[in-house]
């Protein structure tokens, strides 16, 4: 288990499911860990429960991850409590109400749902990335999804968000190459938690992923492990921790890219 001890991780949607079990995660790892959630009492409980547990230091900070002006201030809190960010964890996002085809969808609750992972990773990258930039060091990790890469007719907005969270990713880790800082696409598996028991596809479900994995490969990461799987898809409870250390992906493997019809395909 990587020592992460003097390091600080600011994790989103950090009050329950997957951005809870980071949290508590990577602060028994030695972090210091800030949470961002909408809702600030069932955050602070959240946070308090972890220093308990853990002995680490914690910090509950209220945000909406889509307003502009609540992310700014939100990490300028970070920073003066804590200090430097050096593990950012985009986890914050909505599903769709209406398991429904796209035409059947309501546009606004739809495009809300795509809001909250692209437009609300956005703006945590471009407030969080540049002081990493300037020490030339941090670690970005998107949580990603299976539905990244495959269309699903009952979850279109989802979908089309977390593909968009995916070309994020390889942009962001595009443009920092040369540089100590580096993004990553985590999907966490099938994590029992209210928001993947609230879709119906999950219904009768038994083969949960442990959220000690999600964990696992997000500390890796932190701890500047998996370095060559910059800008690539991994995805916890199938890939084998140390299949990832000592693999060095070749071309294209892991991101998102058109297969070609044949050898004369002109696109291929």
């Amino acid at each position: 288990m990587p020592d992460l001890t003097g390091q600080v991780a600011l994790v989103t949607g950090a009050s329950t499911g997957i951005g809870r079990h980071l949290v508590e995660g990577l602060a028994a790892r030695g972090m210091a860990v800030a949470g961002l959630a909408r809702t600030e009492d069932r955050l602070r409980t959240a946070m308090a429960e972890v220093a308990d547990a853990t002995g680490a230091r914690t910090l509950a900070v209220a945000a909406d991850v889509t307003d502009r002006a609540s992310v700014e201030e939100a990490v300028g809190v970070v920073r003066e409590e804590l200090g430097p960010i050096a593990l950012l964890v985009n986890n914050a996002g909505l599903i769709d109400e209406f398991e429904v085809p796209v035409w059947e969808a309501d546009p606004d609750q739809w495009w809300n749902v795509v809001s909250s992972h692209v437009r609300g990773s956005l703006l945590t990258v471009r407030t969080v990335v540049p002081w990493m930039v300037l020490r030339n060091r941090g670690r970005v990790v998107n949580i990603a999804s299976g539905m990244s890469t495959r269309a699903n007719p009952d979850y279109s907005a989802y979908s089309v968000a977390k593909t968009g969270l995916m070309r994020l990713t390889e942009s962001l880790a595009t443009a920092l190459e040369g540089s100590d800082v580096r993004a990553f696409d985590v999907a966490p598996g099938v994590v029992d938690t209210p928001m993947t028991r609230s879709m119906h596809m999950w219904q009768g479900y038994t083969d949960w992923t442990p959220p000690e994995q999600v964990v696992e490969i997000v500390a890796a990461i932190a701890a500047g492990e998996l370095d060559q799987w910059s800008g690539r898809f991994v995805r916890a409870g199938k890939d084998d921790l140390d299949v990832l250390r000592s693999t060095s992906p070749q071309d294209a493997a892991r991101q998102l890219r058109l297969r070609p019809y044949g050898d004369a395909d002109p696109l291929g």
